[in-house]
């Protein structure tokens, strides 16, 4: 898969996604990297240490965050977009479920659209990414959670994605696909669906496992957000050991050693 100018091995390697929020409420870094000058220090740290995409968000998705108009998404997300591209060689991707948003930052240059409705929210958004032809990560999610089956229920909710995204003319060779750990499902479902990510290949396409930091770390280990590292290790390595083809995380030096340790132990 080429993201940017990069060519990614979706079939053996796992990548990270290094997060770069642009918010003041987001749940673990929130206010952090809202100036241009942090952004940028953040941006190089996490280059330095691995990270193969940068994740640019301007609205925090946490349960009970406030709704951010398009308008603030795009002043937020812009210049940060702009100063990254005019500084640094590495591809960019920009957080969004808006359809305005995602265009704003495709003309600035945004390699990849992560869209955690999996083109559910606004109509407009599978347009504007085959228009594009960038690729991008359809997460899955739920208003409800409502499941009759789990596994084939999360599977059904993505083939209903994938149809909308073939629809609209984009190609499946820019697709990727996120289950959505923390996004309409239970803690136990959560558990469920990293221990059984492989029941996701039969769709065929790149996986990225976003677990950072997440709730679901917090209630199994009893920890803040700021001692979530270890238990997002454990996923990461479980991600390698189902063939995800990306991570989304916060700390990239711990998570890109533990893919490396992994892979070289599968690799004997």
């Amino acid at each position: 898969m080429k993201i940017g100018n990069k060519e990614f091995d979706t079939n053996n390697n796992t990548y990270i996604m290094g997060i770069l929020n642009i918010t003041p409420d987001s749940f673990s870094d929130g206010g952090n990297y809202t100036s241009i000058d942090k952004a940028l220090k953040q941006t190089e740290k996490m280059i330095d240490e691995g990270a193969a995409i940068i994740d640019i968000g301007g609205e925090s998705t946490r349960p009970g965050s406030s709704f951010v108009s398009a308008q603030e998404e795009i002043e937020r997300t812009i210049p940060i977009i702009k100063s990254i591209k005019n500084n640094f060689d590495i591809p960019i991707s920009l957080d969004t479920y808006k359809a305005s948003v995602a265009k704003a930052g495709i003309s600035e240059g945004v390699d990849l659209i992560n869209d955690i409705w999996g083109l559910n929210y606004d109509n407009e958004m599978a347009e504007v990414i085959a228009q594009s032809d960038i690729p991008c990560c359809l997460m899955h999610n739920r208003k409800e959670i409502n499941y009759i089956d789990f596994l084939s229920d999360v599977t059904k909710d993505l083939k209903d994605t994938l149809e909308i995204a073939r629809k609209a003319g984009i190609k499946d060779n820019n697709i990727i696909l996120d289950p959505g750990v923390g996004f309409g499902k239970t803690y136990e479902q959560n558990l469920q669906i990293i221990n059984e990510l492989q029941a996701l290949h039969s769709l065929g396409f790149p996986i990225l496992l976003g677990t950072s930091r997440k709730s679901v770390i917090g209630l199994t280990l009893d920890l803040p957000v700021s001692e979530r590292v270890e238990g997002t290790l454990v996923t990461s390595v479980f991600a390698v050991l189902k063939k995800c083809a990306f991570i989304r995380v916060h700390d990239i030096k711990e998570n890109f050693r533990a893919i490396k340790m992994t892979q070289a132990i599968l690799k004997r």
